[in-house]
C-alpha cells in the first residue's frame, strides 16, 4: 500500500475536503457492502482461489484509474471498482487459509498463522510507507503508479494459490441460501452472533482511525516525507504485535486480551483528541499495537465455530458488518471535524466505540460461557 501514508493529502492536492474524503471512503464500504456476503457465498459455491483472482483483477483495474484519475466523480467510480474487488477476496483469504490448515490437521495454528499472515502484510506495507512517503516528495501521483504495478503482480499470485481438498464441497447459488448463511450466523447462531458483531464493531473502530491519523498529522504540522517513516512505524507495530498474538492468548487468556486491547483502543481515541504534539505518535502506536493483537484473536474465535463449507460466507458477514458500521459513521465523523474540529470528531468516535464495545463484550462473555455450560 504505496498510497496509504499520503493519500488523505492526495486527496486534498486534488481538490477534496475532509467530509469528501469519508464520503469517498464510506462509497468504498457501501460497495463492499453490496457484494461482501454474496461473495462469500460465491467462494463458498465455486471456489475461494477464483474469487480471490477476481478481486485481484478488480484491484488492478482500481488503482489504475486512481492513477490517471482527476476530481471526486473519478476518484468514486475507482473506490467502487477496488471495493467489490476487495470484497471478493475479504473472507475468502482466511476461509482458503483455515481449510488449508485443517487439510494438513494443523488448525490449531491457525491465530499463529493468521498472525504470521497480518504480519507480512503488515511489514510490507511498512516498507511501503517508506517509499511511498518519498515518491509523493517528488510527485503527488508517483505512488498511485507504484500502486497499479503492485497491485498487477497480486494477479499471478493467486493464480498460484492451491484450493484444499476439504473446501471442495460447493453449494447451490442463490438467495435463499445465501440468507439461510446469514440467518445461521447472525440469529440462530448466538455464539457466532455476538463473536462476529464484537470483532466487526473493534474492525470498525480500526478502520475508523486509519482514517484519523493523516489529518492528526496534518493538523500537528508533520513534513510529508515524515507521512511514509510514521506509517512504517506503525506497521510494523501491527505486524509484530500481531506475530505474537498467540503467545499473548495462552499466557492472559482470550476474554482477558480481548479487553485489554478494547481499553487500549478506547484510551487511543480519547487522548489522542487533546494530543498536539509528536508526542502524540506514542497513543497511536498503543492503539496499533491493540489493533495488531486483536485481530487474529478475534478471527481465530468466529473461524473456530464456524462450518468449513459456509466459512467464507461467515468471514464475509463480519466484514460486512464492519463496513455498515464505518459507512454509517465515516461521514458523521467527517462532519465533525469540519464543523467543529478533528479533536471533536475523535471524542464522538471514542464513545461510540467504547459504548459499542462495552455492549458487545458482554453479550460475546454471556454467549461463550452459555456455550461452555452446555
Amino acid at each position: 500500500m504505496l498510497i496509504m501514508p499520503i493519500v488523505v493529502l492526495f486527496y486534498q492536492k486534488n481538490g477534496l475536503s475532509i467530509r469528501e474524503v469519508f464520503i469517498l471512503q464510506s462509497i468504498y464500504s457501501v460497495a463492499i457492502v453490496a457484494l461482501e456476503i454474496p461473495s462469500g457465498y460465491l467462494a463458498d459455491a465455486i471456489g475461494r482461489k477464483k474469487t480471490i483472482i477476481i478481486g485481484a483483477v478488480l484491484g488492478f483495474l482500481g488503482f489504475a484509474t486512481y492513477s490517471v484519475g482527476v476530481g471526486f466523480i473519478t476518484f468514486m467510480i475507482a473506490e467502487i471498482i477496488l471495493g467489490i474487488g476487495q470484497s471478493m477476496i475479504s473472507g475468502a483469504d482466511s476461509a482458503l487459509l483455515y481449510d488449508t490448515l485443517i487439510e494438513a490437521q494443523r488448525q490449531d495454528e491457525y491465530l499463529k498463522i493468521e498472525g504470521r499472515m497480518i504480519s507480512a502484510g503488515n511489514f510490507s506495507e511498512a516498507v511501503a510507507g517508506v517509499l511511498g512517503g518519498l515518491l509523493a516528495a517528488v510527485n503527488i501521483r508517483y505512488p498511485y503508479y507504484g500502486q497499479t504495478l503492485v497491485a498487477l503482480v497480486a494477479i499471478p499470485a493467486a493464480i498460484t494459490l492451491v484450493e484444499p481438498a476439504v473446501s471442495e464441497s460447493k453449494l447451490g447459488v442463490g438467495w435463499k441460501q445465501i440468507l439461510g448463511v446469514v440467518h445461521y450466523s447472525l440469529i440462530q447462531n448466538r455464539r457466532l452472533r455476538w463473536n462476529i458483531i464484537f470483532s466487526s464493531v473493534v474492525g470498525a473502530s480500526t478502520l475508523t482511525m486509519a482514517w484519523f491519523v493523516q489529518p492528526w498529522l496534518m493538523r500537528t504540522n508533520v513534513q510529508v516525507e515524515a507521512f511514509g517513516i510514521i506509517w512504517t512505524v506503525l506497521n510494523l507495530l501491527v505486524g509484530i504485535s500481531a506475530m505474537l498474538a498467540y503467545k499473548l492468548e495462552l499466557k492472559m487468556g482470550r476474554f482477558f486480551t480481548i479487553a485489554v486491547t478494547s481499553i487500549m483502543l478506547a484510551i487511543g481515541f480519547f487522548t489522542s483528541a487533546y494530543i498536539y504534539h509528536l508526542w502524540g505518535l506514542l497513543v497511536f502506536s498503543m492503539f496499533y499495537i491493540a489493533r495488531g493483537i486483536a485481530t487474529p484473536v478475534l478471527k481465530d474465535g468466529i473461524n473456530r465455530i464456524s462450518p468449513s463449507h459456509i466459512r467464507a460466507t461467515i468471514l464475509s458477514v463480519r466484514n460486512f458488518v464492519i463496513r455498515i458500521i464505518f459507512s454509517i459513521w465515516g461521514p458523521f465523523y467527517g462532519w465533525i471535524s469540519e464543523q467543529y474540529s478533528l479533536a471533536c470528531a475523535l471524542l464522538w468516535a471514542g464513545a461510540i466505540f467504547t459504548v459499542l464495545t462495552f455492549i458487545g463484550f458482554f453479550f460475546l462473555r454471556n454467549a461463550e460461557l452459555r456455550s461452555s455450560n452446555n
